[in-house]
Formats: C-alpha cells, structure tokens, sequence
C-alpha cells in the first residue's frame, strides 16, 4: 500500500477556531471559582493559615497524575466523538458535578476531596483541548490559537472570579455563619457548573477533528521518533534519587521539622522510583512511554522547563494566599464570620477578575511585541511586570490600589499561558502532541506540589506566618523566571509570531 502524499494543513476560519477554543471560557470559569473561592471555603470550615498549602496540594497532585496519562490515551484514541473531544465531555460532566457539590460540603475534609475529584475532572479536558489547537491548525495559526484560547481563560476568569461580589450587589446574602458557606459563594459554584458544561459541549458538537492518517500526512507535522533503549544509568539514577528521598524524610524525622516537608522527600522518591521501573521494564506500556518521552523531551521543552517552574511556583502562591492577604493586611480582618473578613474575600475575587480582564489587551499586544521583540525577549518584559506587581502587594495599603498591582500580573498571566507554547508547538511530533502536552504540564504542577511543601514551612519559619510574604516569594519567583527565559534558544521564524 503506498504512502498517502504529503499535504499542507489547511488553514482554518476564524470562527473554527473560535469553537475549538470556546471550552476554554468553561475550564476556566471552574478554575477561576477554584482559585479565588477554595481557600476561602476552607478557612469557613475551619482550616487554619497552616492547612492551607497542605489542603491545596490536590490541584497540582492530580495534575502531575492525570495529564501525562490523559495525553498518552489521547493520541491512541479515535471513535465517533473522534480523539481529543470524548475527554471534554467526559472531563466536563465529572467537574460540574463537582462544582455543584463542593460549596455543599460539611466538613473539611470532604470540602478537600471534592478538590481533587474537580482538578482532576478538569485535567482531563485541559490537556486534549490544548493538544487540539496543535492538532488542527497549520503551524502558522497556531499562535493565533494559542492567543485565542488565553482571550477565553482571561474571559471566562473575570466573571467566574467577579461573581460572589456581584451577587452580593444584587443582594445575594454575603453572610457566612459559623462552617456555613455564603450563599453568594454556593450560587457562583452552581453557575459554573452550567456554563463549564455548556461551553464544553459547544466545543464538542461545533468541531470535527483529523483522523490520526490524515493528521500523519501532513507535511507540516513532525515525525515521531521510536521509543529509544533506555539509557544504561537510568537504574543507577534511579537509586540516587531514592536515596536522596529517603535523606530528606529521615531529616526530616529526626529534626522534627515541618510535616508538609515530606512532599517534598516523597516527590524525590517516586522520581527515582519511576525511573527504577522503567529501567527493569522490558515491554513498552504507558509508563515506560511516557518516561522514555520525558527522558528525550525537545529541546526548547528542556529549555522552558526553569521558565514554566519558577512561573507557576509564583502563581500558586498567588492563589492559594491572596484571600488571606488580603483580608489580613488590607480589610484587618482573621475572623471568617465577620463582615470586614467576607467583604476583604470578595475583593480578592475582584483582584483575580482584575488581572484575568487586564490579560485580555495583553493577549491583543502579545502579537505586537513578539513581531518586534520575539517571543524570548516579550515573554522576559511580561514576567517581570507580573514579579513588580506581586511585589508591590507589600508597599499598597489601600486595597482599591492593588487593582494597579494586578495590571502587571495580568501580562504575565497572558504571556504563561500563550508564549510558552507557541515557542514549544513546532518542535513536538504530531502523533505525540497529547502526551508532550501532558509532560509540559508536568513542570506546571511540580513546582505547585513544591510550594504546597515548603511555602507554609518558610511563612512560619521566616515571616511569622503572615501570608502577605508568600506574594513576596511568589513575586521574586516571577524575577528569576524572567532570567530563565533568556537561556531558551531560537525556536521557528527567528522566534517571531507571523503577522
């Protein structure tokens, strides 16, 4: 049988990429409500500034477990829904369930388990709807997908992140008795639930998707390399990251240091236990593909991965301790039922629609500045505004200025989550775009299971437990990020987006 002609991709309309995107105001509108309402959830339900960072740790615990896998199924995946698209609806029915529940929870601990059935519900669309944008259009479009699809996040995360307050405005009860959630908190979940559902599904019914041979034909596509032996010091590594886990946890031990530090033991160790697998495994599953894919990742993936560590370090401190910032240093409020404590919670939710609405022009002038400056130079100048402006949190004591404070995050937000992987499309093999998607993200949710760790170890330690410092580590964090960016090398077009 010969070997169909190689093709060029052929480009797509706007409005096609408007609905492959469009699940994304959905997904974002689930995270948004996450980011700005989950620590809040858990401090009514009676976890302390302590707890938090643990209690978060199923966010990017899910995401380091979910998305490799995900992908790797994804790329092997072809029915009547096609390849990426039976993930949306799957992904999309289990995190509106979620959603509905979790303002409902009695408890803390149930409040923390309906976290990670919602991370992982929406991990399991995130992934295939990024890989999706790289499989249907050519690669000169690509970064007009990948800003499309930042336009939506930033969309779909101003109103999900503005609801409990404008719900408040139209008179939905902001009160918050003793483990009660405000109504204005369960009515925003119960919204989101609908609109992530019905976005997803617009995505899945308004777009047809290449089968796996056309998708192969493609000139314009990278040809997958075979699996390679794996390397013959892969064991010895193996072992030395073990050990390496084990000293930390028996330090840890012994010094009766901080719990949460034995993330950090138990993230060495299964590096080098996955490692020790794949060394003794003969055959070729799952597993053993997607480490040998993580052991020979491109190199622009290599070069990125400091850029996307030091970035998403920064932005999960910004999460999970803005609220608590805020309600601390700029409305003096601790206690969860008071009115000053759910008024100060409520602008936090104002302060993520901020920076989510200011990444909107953002995305319109990325393009701009990459024609002029490339992506390596736009991506520095977008993530040293974002460290200025987390770092300006403790220099601002009048809260209605830290809307200034959230111009420069939102650059930053705009320019992760486009620039990144515009610079990272060209150099992944198309049959291969799931799981490379899946290992990217794998650098996202590291340094988040990292700062679940260590972030409230060095609050306590160092800065009396005032959550006001994390938006201080999270904004050095930006900075070196930022001069990560200047190691990453020429990627396709001179690193320039097309006109």
């Amino acid at each position: 049988m010969s070997t169909p002609a190689a093709t060029n991709r052929p480009p797509v309309g706007f409005w096609q990429i408007w609905n492959m995107c469009f699940g994304f105001v959905g997904l974002q509108f689930g995270l948004a409500l996450q980011n700005a309402n989950v620590s809040r959830i858990f401090h009514t339900l009676g976890a302390s500034i302590d707890d938090i960072p643990a209690l978060w740790i199923a966010a990017p615990l899910t995401g380091l477990l979910v998305q490799p896998i995900i992908g790797y199924c994804s790329d092997r995946t072809w029915g009547r829904l096609g390849r990426r698209r039976p993930y949306f609806l799957a992904g999309a029915i289990l995190a509106a369930m979620a959603l509905i529940a979790m303002p409902n929870s009695p408890t803390l601990w149930s409040a923390a388990a309906l976290l990670w059935l919602l991370d992982a519900a929406i991990n399991v669309s995130m992934g295939p709807l990024r890989s999706f944008v790289g499989d249907q259009l050519p690669s000169s479009q690509r970064p007009v997908g990948y800003a499309m699809q930042t336009t939506f996040i930033a969309a779909g995360a101003v109103i999900a992140s503005l609801l409990p307050w404008l719900l408040t405005q139209f008179g939905v009860s902001n009160f918050s008795a003793a483990g009660e959630i405000p109504d204005t908190v369960k009515l925003a979940f119960y919204l989101g639930a609908a609109v992530l559902f019905g976005t997803l599904a617009w995505t899945v019914v308004s777009t047809r998707e290449y089968p796996p041979d056309a998708l192969a034909a493609f000139e314009d596509a990278t040809s997958a390399e075979p699996l390679p032996p794996f390397p013959a010091h892969l064991r010895y590594k193996g072992v030395l990251w073990c050990a390496a886990g084990l000293a930390v946890f028996l330090t840890i031990r012994l010094s009766q240091s901080d719990a949460r530090l034995h993330l950090l033991a138990a993230g060495l160790f299964a590096y080098g236990a996955i490692q020790l697998i794949a060394s003794f495994s003969r055959a070729r599953n799952p597993v053993t593909a997607i480490i040998a894919d993580l052991l020979t990742m491109p190199t622009i993936m290599r070069q990125l991965v400091p850029v996307q560590c030091f970035s998403w370090f920064a932005l999960f401190a910004m999460w999970i301790y803005t609220t608590a910032a805020v309600t601390d240093v700029h409305f003096a409020a601790q206690d969860t039922r008071s009115a000053a404590y759910n008024d100060g919670a409520n602008w936090a939710g104002v302060l993520f629609a901020a920076y989510n609405g200011f990444a909107v022009p953002a995305a319109m002038l990325i393009p701009w500045m990459t024609r002029r400056l490339g992506l390596r130079l736009s991506h520095l100048i977008n993530l040293v505004l974002g460290g200025c402006g987390l770092l300006s949190f403790l220099l601002i004591r009048d809260p209605h200025w830290l809307l200034l404070s959230m111009v420069g995050v939102g650059f930053a937000w705009a320019s992760i989550l486009s620039l990144p992987y515009a610079m990272l499309s060209d150099s992944v093999p198309a049959g291969k775009m799931g799981v490379h998607m899946g290992i990217f993200n794998l650098f996202i949710v590291i340094p988040q299971l990292l700062a679940a760790s260590v972030l409230g170890f060095l609050l306590k330690t160092f800065f009396g437990n005032a959550p006001i410092f994390a938006l201080l580590i999270g904004g050095i964090s930006l900075l070196l990020a930022a001069l990560c960016v200047v190691r990453v090398g020429d990627v396709a077009g001179n690193g320039r987006l097309p006109k």
